[in-house]
Formats: structure tokens, C-alpha cells, sequence
């Protein structure tokens, strides 16, 4: 999916720093990635893809409730 593609199903998403380098990333209200959940930084790609997982969940939505 191409990232222009991928802002059409996001309707919010949040950066949350905190102290010590800590931060979680929200989009459309699901914890995508917690720094502090998991105790490390993400790795290459990790963000992303917790990112498009969410994408696909509104975008498979959307099939299922489109008319037929």
C-alpha cells in the first residue's frame, strides 16, 4: 500500500512522548506501538507495519459494510 493510500484510512493518529525517551504511537484509537510495553525502541519497519495492520482492519471494514 503507498503511503497516500494509507492517510485515506487514518482519522487519527498520536505521538505520546514521555520522559527517559519513552513514547506510544496511537492510530484511529488502537496502541500500535509502546516503547514502554515492550522495553526497547521498534525496530526497522515495526511502526509501519503495526500501522498498515490497522489500516487493513478499517479497510476491510469498509468492504463489509459497503453495499452490495
Amino acid at each position: 500500500m503507498k503511503e497516500r493510500e494509507i492517510e485515506f484510512y487514518i482519522s487519527s493518529w498520536k505521538l505520546i512522548p514521555s520522559t527517559g525517551g519513552v513514547f506510544d504511537v496511537w492510530v484511529n484509537g488502537e496502541l500500535i506501538f509502546s516503547k514502554k510495553e515492550v522495553g526497547r525502541h521498534a525496530e526497522p519497519g515495526e511502526v509501519r507495519a503495526g500501522i498498515l495492520k490497522a489500516v487493513e482492519a478499517v479497510k476491510s471494514a469498509d468492504v463489509e459494510l459497503a453495499p452490495k
